[in-house]
């Protein structure tokens, strides 16, 4: 696989500690050697449940926290953290190339197909693999686009899809009406 990724372990991840951010509570899951997972908490109906056999480790991951932490100030762009998601190869070559969108910019799920050396027809494909990530922000799903620049959907909910890449100064993205950042305080 690629090279940003380290090779999910057979029991892993095995820890998980929770986070505040301007976008809710994040749920950080691993092991001493890499993040498996960054989920949000506080998404209504799409919120993601603690898995059963976790054990909670408070400051398990203080690099990760504190990239977060710098990201969301707006003083971070990249994240240099070990990662290991789980998935299958075609999903961790999406991934993979997730990794290359820079802050601030969108791709559409075509350019990620064609970026695969796939035809456009795999778009579809490529949608249900960024929906399956497993490292929300760190893997910057949110930053794929419809390819006529509608911001299609998010697991965590088109509106923090929103707030994210306006937090990165995406010019791909339409002034909310109704979206204020205190809805995820």
């Amino acid at each position: 696989m690629a090279g940003q990724f380290l090779a999910a372990g057979p029991t892993a991840p095995t820890w998980y500690d929770i986070v505040d951010s301007p976008v809710g509570r994040v749920l950080l899951t691993g092991d001493e050697r890499a993040l498996a997972g960054l989920y949000l908490l506080d998404a209504g109906e799409r919120s993601y449940r603690i898995p059963a056999g976790l054990e909670r480790r408070p400051g398990a991951f203080p690099t990760v926290a504190g990239q977060l932490e710098e990201y969301f100030a707006g003083t971070r762009r990249e994240f240099d953290v070990p990662l290991a998601p789980c998935g299958t190869p075609f999903q961790l070559a999406v991934w993979a190339e997730l990794m290359k969108i820079a802050y601030g910019e969108t791709v559409s799920y075509g350019d990620i197909a064609l970026a695969l050396g796939k035809r456009l027809v795999a778009s579809r494909a490529v949608g249900l693999a960024n929906g399956r990530n497993p490292i929300s922000i760190i893997v910057p799903c949110h930053r794929v686009i419809g390819s006529d620049g509608s911001l299609t959907g998010y697991g965590w909910g088109v509106e923090r899809k929103e707030w994210l890449l306006r937090h990165e100064g995406a010019v791909a993205v339409r002034e909310p009406a109704d979206v204020q950042p205190a809805l995820f305080g």
